[in-house]
């Protein structure tokens, strides 16, 4: 009687399939966000060496909420180097929770036994 209630406790293939895709589904929607992420990074790191080493009251522009406004190197410098940080910060969250989600993916398939066959 035992291994019939073990036996019922396994979810069908079909939702096990279907556990699987949505699992993996999630990993690659994460490993795209953090793929996005580094290269906003990248770009802020490219203007913020680009415009460090300019005089502080020279004329920059920034693209705020799709207008162009006109500022300084000295008013832009430091918002970016603070969107670059965020950026970071945000970025190292989602390759921790990246790598929840793939040992949590790689327990339900070592449990269930589960080997993909291309």
């Amino acid at each position: 009687m035992s291994s019939s209630s073990a036996a019922s406790k396994r979810p069908s293939d079909q939702e096990l399939t279907q556990t699987y895709n949505s699992m993996k589904s999630e990993l690659n929607q994460l490993a795209q966000k953090i793929g996005e992420l580094e290269t906003e990074a990248d770009e802020h790191t490219l203007v913020v060496d680009t415009i460090s080493p300019l005089d502080g009251d020279r004329k920059c522009y920034r693209l705020v909420g799709g207008v162009l406004v006109e500022r300084t190197v000295k008013e832009v410098l430091p918002a970016l180097k603070t969107n670059q940080e965020g950026i970071r910060t945000v970025t190292m969250q989602l390759v921790q929770k990246y790598k929840n989600k793939e040992d949590e993916f790689m327990a339900f398939q070592k449990k269930y036994n589960i080997q993909v066959k291309n």
